[in-house]
């Protein structure tokens, strides 16, 4: 379940369309705050701010945003990030406000800890197939990330599927859930003494020159 709160006040905008530019080039930002029942709201930040707060929140963790000379707060999600391609400025965020009596869906990572000893055991690596999955829950209710313990791989052939993430009873999970989330993967060797073992098909260079020259 979410957690820590993050919070932000941003200010009115009264520059539009072309002009933002001067904004831009002052350090600041303009946001575009929606939703369903509201009126969409032209406001900005300052750019170190703002950054700031998106990396706190990333896409699943709501903000709870104040606007300068209002009262009331708006709960509200990142949707849209646009960043100039070359100068890697932040240019627009689009924030969805959320109803919190209303399921959203968010794009929730997936954190990896402990240790396989399915991997250790072969000397393979832990491959991460997926590394955010779909989930709907409430907006307060929304788990800022899932924590995969990799102590249930304990062989070689181990897989974490979706279905296997540990999903909060209150959220659910709309990535299929026959998705591969983790996998071991075993060093080359491992692997060419496998396919040996079960088809043959692969022989050594060696022995296809001894067997050539008998």
């Amino acid at each position: 379940m979410t957690t820590n709160a993050v919070q932000i006040e941003l200010d009115p905008r009264e520059l539009m369309g072309k002009k933002v530019g001067r904004l831009r080039r002052a350090g600041i930002v303009p946001v575009h705050l929606y939703g369903p029942g509201m009126e969409p709201r032209s406001l900005q930040c300052q750019a170190t701010t703002l950054i700031r707060t998106l990396a706190a929140a990333g896409g699943a963790t709501p903000i709870h945003i104040t606007i300068q000379g209002e009262s009331g707060t708006h709960l509200a999600f990142a949707r849209e990030i646009q960043w100039h391609p070359i100068r890697d400025d932040l240019m627009h965020v689009d924030l969805l406000a959320a109803d919190i009596t209303r399921p959203v869906t968010a794009q929730v990572p997936v954190i990896l800890t402990g240790e396989s000893a399915g991997a250790r055991s072969v000397n393979g690596t832990v491959m991460q197939q997926l590394r955010t999955v779909d989930v709907q829950a409430l907006p307060l209710e929304m788990p800022s990330q899932i924590e995969v313990d990799l102590a249930v791989m304990d062989s070689a052939d181990s897989v974490i599927r979706a279905a296997d993430l540990p999903i909060p009873g209150s959220a659910s999970l709309l990535t299929d859930a026959e998705e591969l989330v983790v996998r071991i993967e075993l060093p080359r060797v491992a692997e060419e003494v496998a396919t040996s073992e079960d088809g043959g098909e692969e022989v050594s260079e060696s022995a296809a020159d001894e067997s050539s020259e008998e």
